[in-house]
């Protein structure tokens, strides 16, 4: 009997350390999409990724079939693993469903929000209205928002959410590139409103101007059709020059 309780912990010991394994390629790999390093429509090398995380195949695997979940990976049978991309048209929609459901989670959340957890949006207004570099802007306006729907209880609605913010980080990067420094100021002032109307209670006013933040960055968008390429094709501004890496909403 002793011999069994031995085999079985040591069973499930195993099962945890691979499970924790298996959890670190996948933020591993997440947090590669995400900064940009494998970029919308190349080829994800499972063997690569192994080599560079120093585990077997089998977690990488799983790792991508949980991101396939998250709308960040695409898996084709006999092709491999590649990471998602969207074309122009996917993206406005995105945008203007994203103009609905994130409205509706910020109402929900405001009225069980603590003093502390809009302190904590307003903290981070603040930090991004400091960033000078793209990679931090992205993180901080990430948590901003999402944490600004966390108590909203609607964890199939913040699934969603999360998906489409996920699908679209590569085309936000791009895209804020392109706005320059001096444009910058109108994507803080509407954080900072939307930070004071969520501190009044004020939820419809909230919702609102969360809907024209969203709305704005959709209708700039469509403007930049050459922020999407066809696959293999070097990614352009109107002007013709290569857009580099910037903040982004």
């Amino acid at each position: 009997m002793e011999t069994i309780d031995r085999t079985a912990s040591a069973e499930a010991t195993s099962a945890h350390e691979s499970s924790l394994v298996t959890d670190r390629v996948t933020e591993g790999i997440r947090a590669l999409i995400l900064a940009g390093e494998l970029p919308p429509g190349s080829r994800i090398g499972q063997e690569e990724l192994a080599a560079r995380f120093s585990v077997s195949r089998i977690p990488v695997r799983v790792a991508l079939g949980r991101l396939e979940s998250d709308g960040l990976v695409v898996l084709k049978p006999s092709s491999g693993a590649w990471v998602a991309r969207v074309d122009l048209a996917e993206c406005l929609e995105i945008y203007m469903i994203r103009e609905r459901l994130e409205p509706l989670a910020l109402a929900q959340s405001i009225p069980n929000m603590t003093d502390e957890r809009i302190d904590l949006l307003e903290r981070l207004a603040d930090d991004m209205a400091a960033s000078t570099d793209t990679e931090t802007f992205l993180k901080l306006d990430r948590m901003f928002h999402l944490a600004s729907y966390a108590d909203a209880g609607m964890k199939q609605l913040l699934a969603m959410i999360e998906r489409f913010w996920n699908t679209t980080q590569h085309y936000r990067r791009a895209f804020t590139s392109l706005l320059g420094h001096e444009r910058n100021w109108i994507i803080h002032a509407e954080h900072r409103l939307i930070v004071d109307a969520i501190r009044r209670r004020d939820t419809e006013g909230a919702a609102h101007l969360l809907t024209e933040h969203i709305r704005r960055t959709r209708c700039e968008l469509a403007q930049y059709a050459d922020l999407f390429p066809n696959p293999g094709s070097p990614r352009k501004n109107r002007k013709g020059a290569l857009p580099d890496s910037s903040n982004a909403r």
